[in-house]
């Protein structure tokens, strides 16, 4: 039963979130919108301190390295007021569809879940981002079925090792009939971070940057069904910070059976139709299609130019790699596989967040130069 005051009226208590990936591109909207709201207390979990940290007395920063269960233990385990877990972080370090990656990430939730389950008594929800790649695997065969819209209760994909479904299983397996807990699948993220491998908004930025300084044509690199045919869905932070929250703290979603929901931003787009208008926002006139370019090549040599815009403009300290990864932006614009998916529940379900996808890059854009982080 809720505390009630001396008036009769129940009295309100306090949410206490812990977000493991708070450096994140998720990571960072769900800190900044959970402090927005009352009698919300929020530990990030990180393994080097936020450079954009909230300056908020109810953010509380813990650096732990969650593939050391002894760690995790001693930095974790004394966190008995934590009502809600978001996870909203990945090991890199091993290819995605490969079994070492499987037992890194594995290994990772189940030292969090080890030190917090037994302590925290009032914990009422586990909220746990993937993806949409759940549904295809990139080992053959690559087949593309434009018709094909992935909804959650498509089947796995099959032929690989994929650590979303282990991690999947992991949850449900300690918490299923215990705890409330949600899955949620975005697609390709925007959002800003310097602790990101797939920086899709660091890629976009650093090269739109270099190639104004340099005076270049704005090209992108691609196949041509990448560059024409809706490919890929846009997945904007602070819509999937917002599912998260929405997922974990509506009474009539959260449930101890657990669900998933793709989250998504909405509208099909295509690269055609955005390039100009992404280029402008560079001050790009010269927007371009090349099957050709690999971005992986041309800005292989382009680490001292970075840091001549850095300086010039006096922005934040990065390296060029800090903020992008050409080869994930090459795969990006070359995948073979459509991976779009539907958001068809959520919307029934009533979940009203939605941003097109130019809006979503937009906003990061401006976002990244307000910050700093870009000229």
């Amino acid at each position: 039963m809720a505390p009630v005051e001396s008036n009769g009226i129940a009295k309100k208590q306090q949410q206490v979130a812990i977000i493991f990936g708070v450096t994140g591109l998720v990571g960072r909207e769900l800190a900044k919108r959970l402090l927005s709201k009352s009698l919300w207390k929020v530990y990030g979990i990180a393994r080097k301190p936020e450079r954009f940290a909230p300056q908020n007395t109810n953010f509380h920063i813990i650096s732990c390295d969650l593939l050391d269960p002894f760690d995790a233990q001693k930095k974790l385990s004394f966190l008995e007021d934590v009502t809600h877990i978001f996870w909203v972080t990945w090991a890199s370090q091993f290819p995605l569809d490969s079994r070492e990656c499987c037992e890194q990430n594995r290994a990772m939730l189940l030292n969090a879940l080890n030190a917090i389950l037994p302590n925290a008594k009032a914990l009422k929800h586990v909220s746990l981002q993937t993806g949409t790649k759940h549904y295809v695997s990139l080992r053959g065969p690559l087949i593309s079925d434009a018709k094909q819209v992935f909804k959650e209760e498509c089947p796995r994909s099959i032929g690989s090792s994929n650590f979303y479904h282990v991690l999947e299983d992991l949850l449900e397996e300690r918490l299923k009939g215990k705890v409330g807990w949600s899955i949620q699948r975005p697609g390709l993220l925007t959002g800003l971070s310097d602790r990101t491998w797939f920086n899709f908004m660091g890629c976009l930025c650093v090269y739109g940057s270099i190639c104004r300084h340099l005076n270049l044509p704005f090209v992108f690199g691609g196949t041509r069904e990448c560059w024409e045919e809706p490919y890929i869905d846009i997945s904007d932070a602070r819509l999937v910070a917002e599912q998260h929250i929405w997922a974990s703290t509506n009474g009539k979603i959260s449930s101890p059976d657990g669900q998933a929901f793709n989250a998504i931003n909405g509208r099909d787009f295509t690269w055609k139709e955005l390039w100009p208008a992404i280029g402008s926002k560079f001050g790009l006139k010269q927007c371009i299609f090349s099957p050709d370019l690999l971005y992986s090549n041309v800005m292989a040599d382009k680490g001292s130019i970075w840091g001549e815009i850095v300086a010039e403009n006096v922005l934040l300290e990065t390296e060029m790699e800090d903020l992008a990864n050409w080869a994930f932006f090459d795969i990006l614009f070359r995948c073979p596989l459509r991976l779009l998916a539907s958001r068809e529940k959520v919307d029934r379900l009533g979940f009203t967040y939605r941003y097109t996808a130019l809006d979503s890059i937009s906003y990061w854009i401006d976002t990244m130069r307000d910050q700093k982080v870009i000229p």
